[in-house]
């Protein structure tokens, strides 16, 4: 039945598949990896604007979403940004850091792409693209991987497929079904790192300030994240909100502080004593963008400061830094980054990403239950969670 035997198969040229690929081919290991796709890490090839934030230097524990929270520790431990950016630098790919820790190329993300592509050359990986894998059987000796190529053999299979976020690149939800299966157990998946959205007047509100962006304080719960947040035809998008997005559920507020590093009572006091005739959206304008400053002065009836009581500043002060809004929604996976739940990783090994209880299985990146923050984390995992698995194919 079989074409051919491996060590493993990889089902994913993604960024985790390739460096699991890459790891465990230098190591001697007869390696193939398919994927339905025509070319390989599309995902990284979009990523940051084309010039893929490929990890972040700040990168720990405390960056991921998990049911099981400690999970990612020891991959993260084993293969860390610094080895990362060992291997960008040994192939000279030039980068810069922007924000909060992020790294990207100063050139386009293909070089990031062409590097795993050489590391996966360099230890002898066979690749295939444009083939579908239809089944996968549990054999006593390894695995039988039926392809819309033909049939191939493995004692190893690593599924490194990602999730169902960005479907014009050809994601899905493949992963999770390979792990029921196998009876691993999935957590459910949901769209991730996502705008969101609103609906009614709030969505008219909204439209009519599409394009502002504003440095805010985002709360969802207990988790709190300073960074920019956006106005678009749909909702809130931006830094700030796409990070709570991973956090946030159906019917669950947010909390957002326009002005989180003023105190805007006491800036609307000294205003109303020192400029009486001073109008809420002129004193608005001197914090905020002028369009988003008149929408909130708007639901004042004074025209004054000097008009304006302790309880009405009050008020308007809490809708500045205290603002409670309610989203319907997100834009969904069509343009979330990533996707939040997978493969449960109870059933998981955290040194070697291989199922508990299917030998020889393993799942690696986006597919697992590890989402990390905006910002080069999820890249991170990809790259440590593959790492691990191509460590253990050699062990």
């Amino acid at each position: 039945m079989s074409k051919q035997n491996y060590d493993a198969i990889i089902i994913g040229a993604g960024a985790a598949g390739m460096m699991c690929g890459a790891v465990a081919g230098q190591a001697a290991r007869k390696i193939l990896i398919l994927d339905h796709a025509r070319k390989a890490g599309e995902k990284i090839r979009i990523s940051g604007g084309g010039r893929c934030n490929f990890t972040n230097q700040h990168c720990g524990p405390q960056n991921f979403i998990s049911q099981n929270p400690h999970f990612c520790k020891s991959a993260l431990a084993g293969f860390t940004p610094q080895d990362f950016i060992d291997l960008v630098e040994a192939k000279g790919i030039r980068w810069h850091e922007k924000i909060l820790g992020q790294l990207f190329c100063d050139g386009p993300s293909t070089q990031i792409v062409q590097m795993l592509l050489d590391a996966c050359a360099a230890g002898g990986n066979e690749m295939q693209l444009n083939t579908k894998v239809l089944e996968i059987i549990k054999e006593q000796d390894g695995f039988a991987v039926l392809t819309s190529a033909g049939a191939y053999k493995a004692k190893n299979v690593v599924v490194a497929c990602g999730g169902p976020s960005i479907p014009k690149m050809g994601a899905s939800g493949f992963g999770y079904q390979i792990a029921a299966q196998f009876g691993i157990k999935v957590i459910a998946p949901e769209p991730a790192l996502v705008p969101l959205t609103f609906a009614g007047d709030l969505k008219e509100r909204m439209q009519q300030l599409a394009g502002i962006s504003v440095p805010a304080r985002v709360r969802c719960g207990k988790t709190v994240f300073d960074e920019a947040i956006l106005f678009t035809h749909r909702g809130l998008s931006g830094p700030a909100i796409l990070q709570i997005s991973s956090y946030w559920s159906a019917g669950q507020s947010l909390h957002i502080n326009l002005v989180p590093d003023v105190d805007i009572i006491a800036a609307l006091k000294e205003a109303r004593k020192n400029n009486p005739k001073q109008s809420p959206s002129g004193f608005l304008s001197t914090l905020l963008p002028q369009r988003l400053a008149q929408s909130i002065a708007q639901e004042v009836s004074q025209s004054r400061l000097a008009d304006m009581s302790d309880s009405v500043l009050q008020k308007l002060a809490g809708r500045i830094q205290d603002w409670e809004l309610y989203p319907n929604g997100s834009e969904g996976y069509r343009t979330a980054e990533v996707t939040r739940g997978g493969v449960d990783t109870r059933g998981l090994s955290s040194k070697t990403m291989e199922s508990k209880t299917v030998p020889g299985l393993y799942f690696i990146g986006e597919v697992v239950d590890v989402t990390g923050h905006l910002g080069g984390h999820n890249f991170q995992w990809a790259w440590a969670s593959g790492v691990a698995a191509g460590s253990a194919l050699t062990a």
